[in-house]
């Protein structure tokens, strides 16, 4: 199979990482090509080799990721169809990963509660409490909270450094994107639309009277539910699953980083670094398509 090793960084990749990066890529596939992937905010660096196998794929990656790391480099390795053709489908959590907030200590801000939900917030991202659990006991502070603040959480949400960059990429390479959001069908619906994003699916506050009640209503889109959902894209998209690109930054994101073909964590908790496919330690979002040296 093609087997394509990604590195990337805000500075330059070392010319000393480059060539150990290269001595592995030919010694495990028989050649390399190496090429420059580098866009503005980013370094980018694809080695490319013409065969090479899972097992042999997994070992290159944990030959290099040592030494990446400790030079302030993040490295991916990909092979089969998603380093020959690239992703047919790119799925991203939104809160802290496709925008720079969590949605809803935009919303507690409002409500005088931010300091209690971001304490709570930042449990259920460790994976120390359920999320569901979680997701009730942070939007019960926001009950009475007149639902016009919606609007302008909306006003001040901001996409992540190259989110844009990301999803413009995706489409013109003829895939698609979604988002799975545990934050709020209200504020990530409208930004995907903005978008052009294919797929959306997000948390509902339940309004009554012109004020939020402190609850949501429909099942709660939470770690489970985000991996369900990719897959269900990817069937109808019909894309095969080792095409899928996921990226997320929390425990609830785990399910779906294992399930797609490519887990990205983006700038995300230790628990999640340690358990995807590869890591993206600075906020700029369109790097990923360096990790699939693209």
């Amino acid at each position: 199979m093609t087997l394509r090793v990604g590195l990337i960084s805000p500075r330059p990749v070392p010319e000393s990482l480059l060539a150990h990066a290269s001595d592995v890529v030919a010694r495990t596939a028989g050649a390399v090509r190496v090429a420059d992937t580098s866009r503005d905010g980013w370094y980018g660096v694809a080695l490319t080799g013409p065969t090479a196998d899972r097992v042999a794929a997994d070992a290159m990656l944990a030959e290099l990721r040592g030494p990446a790391t400790a030079l302030g480099v993040d490295v991916a390795v990909t092979g089969g169809a998603l380093a020959a053709e690239g992703p047919g489908l790119v799925v991203s959590d939104v809160d802290s990963t496709l925008i720079t907030a969590e949605v809803i200590e935009l919303l507690a801000e409002h409500a005088g509660t931010r300091d209690q939900v971001a304490a709570v917030t930042e449990r259920a991202m460790r994976g120390e409490l359920d999320f569901a659990a979680s997701l009730r006991e942070r939007v019960a502070t926001l009950a009475g909270l007149d639902a016009a603040v919606l609007s302008d959480v909306r006003e001040a949400v901001e996409l992540t450094a190259g989110a844009r960059e990301l999803v413009a990429a995706v489409h013109a390479a003829g895939g698609t994107f979604g988002v799975v959001s545990g934050g709020f069908a209200e504020i990530v619906e409208p930004l995907a639309a903005g978008l052009g994003v294919e797929h959306v699916v997000a948390n509902r506050l339940e309004v009554s009277g012109g004020r939020l009640t402190g609850r949501t209503v429909g099942p709660v889109v939470d770690r489970d539910a985000k991996e369900h959902h990719l897959r269900r894209w990817a069937a109808a998209d019909g894309v095969p699953l080792e095409r899928v690109v996921a990226i997320g930054d929390g425990a609830n994101d785990l399910a779906m980083l294992g399930a797609a073909g490519l887990g990205v964590a983006f700038c995300a908790k230790p628990v999640v670094v340690e358990q995807a496919d590869a890591a993206l330690g600075f906020p700029r979002l369109d790097a990923v398509l360096g990790l699939l040296g693209r």
